[in-house]
């Protein structure tokens, strides 16, 4: 006679098995074949090395193109799985960048005034509110090389172009948080920090805006708008917009008009 232990394993064995059966008669296994899906999809960690050395090299303020032209290829070449991968690290990077400068800065006017500041990387708000003339806007000089007007938005543009694919290739909760903390610097600096707010500018959170509502759109259970987000809503300014290359205003962008429109699904 079998002992007990094997008796136990085969009865859970069988018990599975004719759960599955019952699942797949009645057509509700999508979840597992979800999950399976997701756990095969094949990386191939040396062309995604590749893929985001070639972009942060080739790309960037140095290079004789226009911002938005560099967009348009960074996108083109961030194909397969493996780009959208690297759309995602490239992301990723720059916000993790972007919240060790804040913290550097926050611990910086500690030192010298002795006045401490809480650094929330889901709400950057509240600092730049209190101590905004003493802070620097870190988005042009991260270290890393990576541009917010062409590697970011670059990076944007393919996340909001494939969002259905990216949240099956990478978890999509950080990367949609990583894209509202650009999203709330961006906004941030213009408000607190006196950055100039071009087409570049605008097209980044016009970018950042809508990648932000297709990733929502592909979770089945998006989390909850993120504090500045919902601040932001409650406005209804128009902020200039100024041409690149020359002195005047080439148009207007309405943060918490675009916020609204495009996120409360």
């Amino acid at each position: 006679m079998p002992p007990p232990v094997a008796i136990a394993v085969w009865t859970v064995s069988i018990s599975i098995a004719a759960f599955c059966n019952w699942l797949l008669r009645r057509g509700d296994m999508r979840w597992f074949r979800r999950g399976l899906g997701k756990r095969q999809v094949e990386h191939d960690p040396d062309r995604q090395a590749a893929l985001f050395h070639e972009v942060r090299d080739r790309f960037g303020a140095h290079v004789q193109m226009r911002f938005p032209d560099q967009v348009d290829a960074i996108a083109g070449l961030l194909d397969g799985d493996d780009g959208l991968t690297v759309a995602a690290a490239i992301l990723r990077e720059f916000a993790d960048a972007a919240y060790a400068d804040m913290l550097a800065q926050a611990a910086d006017l500690q030192r010298r005034t002795g006045r401490g500041l809480a650094v929330d990387r889901r709400n950057y708000r509240p600092m730049w509110k209190a101590a905004g003339p003493y802070l620097r806007w870190p988005l042009f000089a991260l270290p890393g090389g990576l541009h917010p007007y062409v590697h970011v938005a670059g990076a944007v543009t393919v996340v909001g172009a494939r969002s259905r694919r990216i949240v099956r290739v990478t978890e999509p909760e950080p990367l949609l948080a990583h894209l509202f903390e650009v999203l709330d610097l961006t906004v941030a600096g213009w408000e607190f920090a006196r950055v100039r707010v071009d087409v570049d500018a605008a097209s980044l959170a016009d970018r950042l805006i809508t990648g932000a509502r297709e990733l929502r759109s592909a979770m089945s259970d998006p989390p909850p708008l993120p504090p500045p987000v919902r601040e932001l809503m409650r406005r209804n300014n128009v902020i200039d917009v100024h041409h690149p290359t020359e002195n005047r205003i080439a148009g207007g962008i309405n943060p918490g008009k675009d916020m609204r429109e495009s996120l409360l699904i």
